[in-house]
């Protein structure tokens, strides 16, 4: 499965949610390729790897220079790979203008990679450029954080519009794996409004599973690690694993636990997590 975190509204949780989620899906021994797709690069940050001007980076496959295997890194996490971003990739979408298939380079990169991993996370810019396009028809499934506040439905309506129209333009197989509510703070009236009124919209397009606020999530990148490393008994930590969870739920109908993996991952005694 190749799978884009994508909204272009800043802010949502979008990066912390592709690196989290990435982390817990190796942790449930599947074999994970992130693909820092943002020219922020801060899916590489996350993890501790900062790329200089001129690193081998997926900026480089995506011109044609390497392949993507020369330029994808292992991390701490077992069984989790990173395909890494810098600020090479800012002028990439100036250089695709005229380019050919300038909207299909990332699908070409990342097809080939699907033997060797079970799922490809892709995080995109907070945009809806050439990027996120290439993000966008590269993917099976797009996965959109939301943030729970009321502005966040009207930018959610237009990457919905967006992405339907990239399904009939360009025959893209990308379907919606759904909305995830994010930096959800359920002591306050605000939000259980807010995520009630979503719920009720978008009916069972919304995860079951919720991403709290919380400290130990915004801390972890400051340490170059996913918050499974960080704090791995923390709300957000563990509503990561949940997350993952649900999702190989969805698309292969059994129930799953990582309590296991995440023993074998650290090898300690932990609470059961399914």
């Amino acid at each position: 499965m190749i799978l884009t975190v994508a909204n272009q509204k800043g802010g949502v949780g979008k990066t912390t949610t592709a690196v989290n989620l990435a982390a817990s899906l190796a942790v449930a021994e599947r074999r994970v390729l992130l693909v820092d797709f943002d020219p922020q690069g801060n899916a590489s940050s996350a993890f501790g790897l900062m790329r200089r001007f001129g690193d081998p980076q997926v900026y480089h496959a995506l011109m044609g220079e390497i392949q993507a295997k020369d330029a994808i890194l292992a991390t701490d996490l077992t069984g989790l790979d990173l395909l890494p971003a810098g600020q090479d990739l800012i002028g990439a979408e100036v250089e695709l203008v005229h380019a050919p298939s300038r909207h299909d380079r990332l699908r070409a990169l990342l097809d080939p990679l699907r033997n060797y991993y079970d799922d490809i996370i892709i995080d995109s810019p907070p945009s809806l450029g050439l990027l996120t396009l290439n993000a966008l028809i590269a993917c099976d499934e797009i996965l959109v954080p939301l943030q729970a506040e009321f502005y966040a439905m009207e930018g959610l309506s237009h990457l919905l519009e967006t992405m339907e129209q990239i399904r009939t333009g360009f025959h893209a197989r990308c379907q919606l794996a759904g909305i995830l509510l994010t930096l959800v703070d359920r002591r306050t009236r605000l939000a259980e409004q807010v995520c009630s009124d979503i719920r009720s919209y978008f009916g069972d397009k919304v995860l079951a599973t919720e991403i709290p606020r919380n400290v130990r999530l915004a801390e972890a990148p400051s340490h170059g690690k996913p918050a499974l490393l960080y704090s791995i008994k923390s709300a957000g930590a563990q509503a990561y694993l949940h997350l993952a969870a649900e999702l190989i739920e969805r698309n292969s109908n059994e129930f799953v636990s990582i309590g296991q993996g995440i023993q074998r991952a650290y090898g300690r005694e932990t609470q059961h997590y399914a």
